[in-house]
């Protein structure tokens, strides 16, 4: 994978918000899967801006030590 960034995050579809976004809060983390090249992540307030894109393994590795508690 060599680009780490999607320009216009807006161009794709199937966005969905972060479970560790609150409930009712304005700022929000938003994940597209089945992605071809990677996780695509964006900030919620700026959906046509960039979305950075994750290779597959490290994000389920990021996903895992959030859920364990292992990140302060």
């Amino acid at each position: 994978m060599t680009d780490h960034s999607i320009l216009d995050a807006s161009a794709l579809h199937g966005w969905r918000k972060s479970s560790y976004s609150g409930p009712n809060s304005d700022s929000c983390v938003e994940v597209l899967d089945d992605h071809p090249s990677g996780i695509p992540v964006r900030d919620s307030k700026t959906p046509q801006g960039p979305a950075l894109l994750f290779p597959a393994g490290p994000w389920s590795a990021f996903i895992t030590s959030l859920r364990n508690g292992d990140l302060p």
